[in-house]
């Protein structure tokens, strides 16, 4: 099979930037150099620097070109299966209990996204209640996750769910003070690449994933009341939890 010479291009690149010849910091060669020493012509050049771009090798940089990109440290999420509560209400990660809201929420009806609209149980282009906060560090400011929550309509409309302020606790308390509770809650964990704004809200390099956790809140009787999607940095996190032993994993004699 017949290789594009642009990809042949960036697989010696990215092996070259495995192997540590071009550092973290360190900018690539010009493309005028790359077409020259691969006698290739610059657009193709071009092509091969975009796909290390679009993975999050590299990333071009004001008067210095394309640099290799540092590999950050990343926050370990502990995804323990235990809700916990504070005094702000509950929370489901020890890691990121200290975040607050950075700005007001923000309160709309519209439809959910395609894929947790059949979770949620409405149609789609159903509108629902939609609540949307960036969280994030309190002391810098810095965004470190987007969370929006989705709703029915039936359940929110005419209540304090879709006021900006709904009060201590925020609406989980809320929803159980309605008589929905005690809530149960379930999460799965994804990956997507993220929307234009989403990135720009994230400050998000090209080329790097989302993080998403889409957790539903469900009553006693399992209807479900909430959907939330949250999402964050695939650079800066990564989810880990403690491997216990089931009785048929005993140790070898």
């Amino acid at each position: 099979m017949n290789v594009p010479a642009y990809r042949q291009v960036a697989t010696d690149l990215r092996t070259a930037i495995e192997r540590g010849d071009y550092p973290e910091g360190t900018a690539l060669p010009k493309l005028e150099e790359i077409a020259q020493q691969y006698g290739i012509a610059k657009q193709t050049a071009r092509e091969a620097v975009s796909e290390l771009e679009n993975e999050g090798l590299v990333e071009p940089v004001r008067r210095r070109g394309t640099v290799v990109r540092p590999v950050p440290a990343r926050l370990r999420l502990l995804r323990t299966r235990t809700v916990y509560r504070d005094e702000r209400g509950y929370y489901f990660d020890p890691a990121a209990q200290p975040w607050v809201a950075l700005e007001p929420p923000t309160i709309d009806w519209g439809p959910a996204p395609r894929d947790l609209a059949p979770v949620l149980g409405v149609q789609p282009g159903e509108n629902v209640l939609i609540r949307d906060r960036v969280m994030g560090d309190p002391d810098t400011r810095a965004p470190k996750q987007l969370a929006t929550s989705y709703l029915p309509a039936p359940l929110a409309r005419g209540t304090r769910l879709a006021e900006r302020d709904t009060g201590p606790g925020g609406i989980y308390d809320l929803l159980e003070q309605m008589g929905h509770g005690p809530l149960a809650w379930h999460e799965g964990l994804g990956a997507r690449m993220p929307s234009p704004k989403e990135a720009e809200r994230l400050a998000l390099p090209k080329g790097v994933p989302l993080l998403r956790v889409v957790r539903t809140t469900s009553s006693p009787a399992g209807t479900v009341l909430e959907v939330n999607d949250t999402r964050m940095s695939g650079d800066d996190f990564e989810f880990g939890y403690t491997i216990t032993r089931d009785p048929s994993a005993a140790p070898a004699p």
